[in-house]
């Protein structure tokens, strides 16, 4: 008998999960899969690493309005009872976006820890509640099966003070108004992998593009991070797919004063504006880069530019420059994008390789190059499963 480690992530509208073997001291990553478009037309569908098919069910009708995040949940369960056969489920490691100003560490999973998490739930009204219900849901049927709370936060927690304020009336800063910043599991996996690739980035200054729907960009200074382009919410920064990035909060003021709710603007900003908004075509780059009219050319020169200008300010903030590091599916895997966002860097010192780049790396810059370039796949299922299995090893926390 083998003890096995899950993961879980919840979205918006999905429920992900990943399990790993515990081989002495390495992770043996397993099956994987999703329930996605819960809310709608709720689907699993699970695969072995080697991508297989493993798994496959849809909802409809009653069953597919009343499944939710509890249901799915139980679905990916039973599931994984059937799969692990004689091997032992031995913890759960959960992503949770939001742990505010307390934790700088992953946490075992308690009612106190429940209570704590909730409280933060105006913080990120959007992505903190879903992170909750499948933690609550553990607790209720499998009360013995230790759980982790790791938290996109906590990685930021480094970050200096003056970097994490807005100038904005004290009170509202001690009330939690600041700079948090997102996407930190992502952030601390290049972090731990970055050594082994270019050991002068990871002891150096090193920025860090975490490119997909959601984008944003980090200023690594020995591996911690130092500033970072989200904020109060994992909706500033960079253009994204349906998301709108850094936006003069004037504009907010002006749609609340032309009549709509917070609803209203909330839905625009996150789900009808970045990529889809400038383009009326998509949110997906994909499909903007195979595009050929103005209004897609104008989406991702706008996704150039400001990472162009995001790139300039966190590079100052380090005092200079190391090395680029590209991550996650736009960043992984779109060889122009990359090739545009590094001559667009040249200033900086960035000299591009390009046949390196068509060949997707790990290096993309020039051997001459001043600023390093690299593609680093991101592992955020991974960065749960370690602090998962260190806090298992652990006492529980009191």
């Amino acid at each position: 008998m083998a003890d096995a480690i899950a993961t879980l992530n919840a979205g918006s509208s999905s429920l992900k999960f990943q399990l790993f073997g515990l081989r002495g001291e390495e992770l043996a990553p397993g099956v994987r899969g999703q329930v996605e478009r819960l809310g709608t037309a709720p689907r699993f569908v699970a695969s072995h690493p080697d991508g297989r098919a493993v798994g496959e069910r849809t909802w409809s009708g009653a069953d597919a309005s009343s499944l939710g995040f509890e249901g799915a949940l139980d679905h990916i369960l039973e599931f994984l009872q059937g799969t692990l056969g004689g091997d032992r489920l031995v913890g759960v490691g959960h992503r949770v976006v939001h742990g505010g100003t307390a934790r700088a560490a992953p946490a075992r999973v308690d009612a106190g820890l429940l209570a704590e998490l909730e409280a933060l739930v105006p913080l990120a009204p959007l992505h903190q509640p879903n992170s909750l219900v499948p933690m609550r849901r553990l607790l209720a049927r499998a009360p013995r099966l230790p759980q982790v709370a790791c938290f996109d936060t906590a990685f930021h927690r480094s970050m200096p003070e003056l970097a994490q304020r807005f100038a904005i009336p004290s009170a509202l800063h001690d009330q939690g108004i600041r700079r948090y910043g997102f996407h930190g599991l992502s952030y601390e996996y290049v972090a731990s992998a970055l050594p082994a690739l270019d050991p002068r980035a990871a002891a150096g200054r090193t920025v860090v593009l975490h490119l997909g729907n959601g984008a944003s960009m980090c200023a690594l200074a020995g591996g911690r991070s130092v500033a970072t382009t989200m904020g109060f919410t994992p909706l500033d920064g960079l253009v994204m797919g349906t998301r709108c990035g850094a936006l003069d909060p004037g504009v907010v003021l002006h749609l609340v004063s032309q009549g709509r709710d917070a609803d209203a603007v909330a839905r625009l900003l996150y789900y009808e504006s970045g990529l889809l908004g400038v383009s009326g075509r998509s949110g997906d780059l994909r499909v903007l880069l195979a595009a050929d009219d103005a209004p897609a050319r104008l989406a991702v020169d706008l996704y150039v530019y400001r990472i162009g200008r995001e790139l300039g300010s966190l590079a100052a903030a380090l005092g200079g420059l190391d090395a680029l590091v590209f991550t996650a599916g736009v960043g992984e895997n779109s060889a122009e994008l990359r090739g545009r966002i590094c001559r667009g860097a040249a200033w900086l010192g960035v000299e591009l390789d390009e046949a390196a780049n068509a060949r997707g790396g790990p290096r993309v810059s020039g051997p001459a190059s001043r600023v390093a370039a690299w593609v680093l796949p991101t592992d955020e299922e991974r960065m749960i499963a370690r602090h998962t299995r260190r806090l298992l090893a652990g006492p529980p926390a009191a």
